[in-house]
């Protein structure tokens, strides 16, 4: 390798953006999850007080993180953190409601222990509705890291910045993709493979709604596209596998792939030595 190529790299390492490292920022994101859900961990403490401590030492390592992050610098890290924390109990109340949304709706999940414990859909959510709400309080950075996280964990990708209602219910979740201006209402129903995209990926169209909006009680399933930020799906519809959208669907709508299969000729089978 030439000098002029040793001199880059180390050029750019002596100018690297601050910022620590994504595995102790995932860490902060996950100590909160497994306080709020010991069955992730087994976890106890002694006494209420030091539960107490044990969520303050957590806001303090929050604003210790943005601290340490250059995109952070102009942020009142204490009131934001501060601020994530008194928010904690109405996030951890819509994660229940996750919960219960995927114990309802899996004939397979024997109790809400094993959905919380197991389930890659309710690790993935609950990382996302921490990332929200970080988010939402125009913590930059932060975000993105701990979705993308649980997108590399788990197959299932969620922008930080789509809006998902309460009772959202991912089955399985492996290549599930919602950008960043869906908009997702209460009691939804993905499986795996489902897409909610922009219709076409342009710089110029940044900060504009490419995604799509999914209306209430609306059942999405597997290998389903649906695109572009005008496309609404009507409440109580249903969309069936593999079907690719570009436009709305009124509510109530019901909408299926319908494979041109045929069966030209059917072959019968013979094992050696047999006779016609």
């Amino acid at each position: 390798m030439s000098q002029e190529f040793y001199q880059y790299i180390f050029a750019k390492q002596q100018n690297l953006e601050a910022v620590p490292s994504n595995r102790e920022i995932t860490a902060w994101a996950l100590k909160v999850i497994h306080l709020l859900y010991p069955e992730r961990t087994g976890q106890k403490f002694a006494s209420i007080e030091d539960l107490k401590d044990e969520f303050l030492r957590l806001e303090n390592e929050l604003c210790d993180i943005m601290h340490a992050t250059k995109a952070c610098s102009n942020c009142d890290t204490a009131k934001l953190a501060k601020k994530f924390f008194e928010n904690l109990p109405e996030l951890f109340r819509v994660l229940n409601t996750d919960i219960q949304a995927i114990f309802n709706g899996d004939p397979a999940a024997r109790s809400e222990f094993e959905v919380i414990r197991t389930y890659p859909g309710f690790y993935a959510i609950s990382l996302y509705r921490v990332a929200h709400s970080l988010y939402i309080d125009d913590i930059p950075l932060l975000p993105r890291i701990l979705t993308e996280y649980a997108h590399s964990k788990t197959g299932i990708d969620i922008h930080p910045a789509a809006k998902i209602d309460e009772y959202f219910y991912i089955d399985h979740g492996t290549g599930i993709v919602i950008g960043e201006s869906c908009t997702i209402g209460k009691h939804v129903k993905l499986y795996q493979g489902v897409t909610l995209g922009a219709l076409s990926v342009d710089k110029s169209m940044a900060n504009t709604k490419r995604h799509p909006t999914v209306e209430d009680n609306v059942v999405i399933y597997s290998g389903a596209t649906i695109l572009g930020g005008e496309t609404v799906i009507g409440h109580n519809s249903v969309v069936g596998g593999n079907v690719w959208l570009t436009k709305s669907l009124p509510p109530n709508s019901r909408v299926y792939h319908t494979p041109n299969h045929r069966i030209l000729k059917r072959l019968s089978m013979r094992f050696f030595g047999e006779k016609k």
